[in-house]
């Protein structure tokens, strides 16, 4: 086989090579996500456009499944996040249960909230999620918040404890052993109770 016989099956082998790749990324990427995308909309178009949550002036406050960072007396408060509710940069802290790191944020946070040191407190209240995103706490997290809402807003705690009770779902299996709200949605629901 002479030297421009083996360069032309060597061009060929690169240019069917570079077809072979062409079509398999057209087909894997292209092609499978717009029909994953087009049967997400299809099928739950709320979810497949990021459950976005309006207010009463059709603007977009938020997302059902992302936590936001709320710090005002008259709202509940969600998990901690170690990436500061960043959705673009979902993690956890990574740190162990017995780093002290963790235990003076855990600290810090008691202190915020007017607790003191040792009291028992629900957990998911001073430890951050695995992604730091969790838009959900616990009932009975929501409900250890239930005195300082109320006062904030004016409301009796027995009012704010029926709208827990209301927008509390379900256990979830294995996952979520206890009812869970997600804080959004539920403070939402307050201001819409102080119209």
């Amino acid at each position: 086989m002479s030297d421009t016989n083996k360069h032309m099956n060597v061009y060929q082998q690169i240019i069917t090579s570079g077809r072979i790749v062409l079509a398999s990324m057209t087909i894997c990427c292209l092609l499978y996500g717009l029909a994953l995308l087009s049967f997400g909309r299809l099928v739950m178009r709320d979810r497949a456009e990021g459950s976005l949550v309006v207010n009463d002036h059709g603007e977009i406050i938020g997302s059902e499944l992302i936590a936001q960072g709320f710090t005002r007396p008259e709202y509940f408060w969600p998990r901690p996040s170690a990436v500061a509710y960043n959705a673009s940069a979902s993690g956890g802290s990574n740190l162990s249960p017995t780093n002290t790191l963790l235990r003076h944020r855990a600290e810090a946070i008691m202190t915020k909230m007017g607790v003191a040191i040792g009291n028992p407190v629900p957990a998911d209240l001073v430890s951050a999620s695995g992604s730091g995103l969790d838009p959900h706490i616990t009932l009975a997290a929501a409900k250890y918040q239930t005195a300082r809402v109320a006062a904030a807003r004016g409301l009796s705690p027995a009012t704010v404890t029926g709208l827990l009770e209301r927008s509390a779902k379900g256990p979830c299996g294995a996952l979520t052993p206890e009812p869970v709200v997600n804080v959004l949605l539920v403070n939402m629901a307050l201001d819409r109770l102080g119209k």
